[in-house]
């Protein structure tokens, strides 16, 4: 294979990929708490065999995470709570502790508050908050204090990675952080409000057609140049 195939065949792998993150945001623009993704490309420099030749090829092999702020949805739910500002919910799960934008919340059989995947939203102190089955009116504060009947008994606790090259996406609306934590102190929490998905579309659709179309013209550059190749060694045998 020439050169000129193996650029292009790099370029594909990393368009399918970026329809693969496009379509994905697609599919989750009306996710609570979902956060957009986007591909990143890199370029891969080699040496020709000629004096002061190079090649180059396009990698498409890392994605980046966009945090920017998602619209507050109101549900008057009293466990459903959104955050305004930076800052990510401590769940607890099997696989240990996990950050999430994703406020839907319901308490448990035990009176824990738990996500739709059952894992316990954690307070300020990283323990999972109880809620006392008795009380009548449950209340937040901006600083994500409840109180059960006017008292106070629990703090959401709000976090974001110490570095936040350290956060990888995992399944659905959580995040993964390989490294420490800290609290967030400038940010709100909304009581009765969802924070919805930060996808556009139209902006996700205009992009899908530009790959779709990029990718058509690489394919089409290989069709060309597998017809090269033939008429050369059609050529050469005569």
């Amino acid at each position: 294979m020439d050169n000129a195939a193996y650029v292009t065949l790099t370029r594909l792998a990393g368009l399918k990929r970026e329809m693969q993150v496009i379509a994905h945001n697609i599919a989750n623009a009306a996710t609570t708490g979902y956060r957009r993704e986007g591909m990143v490309f890199s370029e891969f420099v080699v040496g020709g065999q000629g004096q002061d030749t190079s090649m180059s090829m396009a990698l498409g092999n890392t994605r980046q995470t966009f945090q920017t702020q998602g619209e507050l949805v109101q549900t008057n739910g009293n466990f459903d709570l959104a955050i305004q500002g930076e800052g990510f919910f401590q769940l607890e799960t099997p696989q240990g502790p996990r950050l999430t934008r994703a406020g839907m919340f319901t308490p448990n059989e035990a009176g824990e508050l738990v996500n739709m995947d059952g894992h316990f939203l954690l307070d300020a102190g990283g323990a999972p908050i109880f809620v006392p089955p008795d009380a009548r009116t449950i209340a937040m504060s901006d600083d994500g204090t409840f109180s059960a009947d006017g008292q106070p008994f629990a703090q959401v606790g709000l976090v974001r990675p110490v570095d936040p090259n350290a956060m990888t996406r995992g399944a659905g609306t959580v995040f993964e952080v390989d490294g420490d934590v800290e609290p967030v102190l400038d940010a709100r929490v909304r009581q009765g409000f969802l924070e919805g998905s930060n996808v556009d579309p139209m902006p996700e659709m205009a992009r899908m057609i530009e790959v779709q179309r990029a990718y058509e013209q690489g394919q089409r550059l290989l069709e060309r140049e597998d017809e090269r190749i033939k008429n050369v060694i059609q050529t050469l045998g005569r």
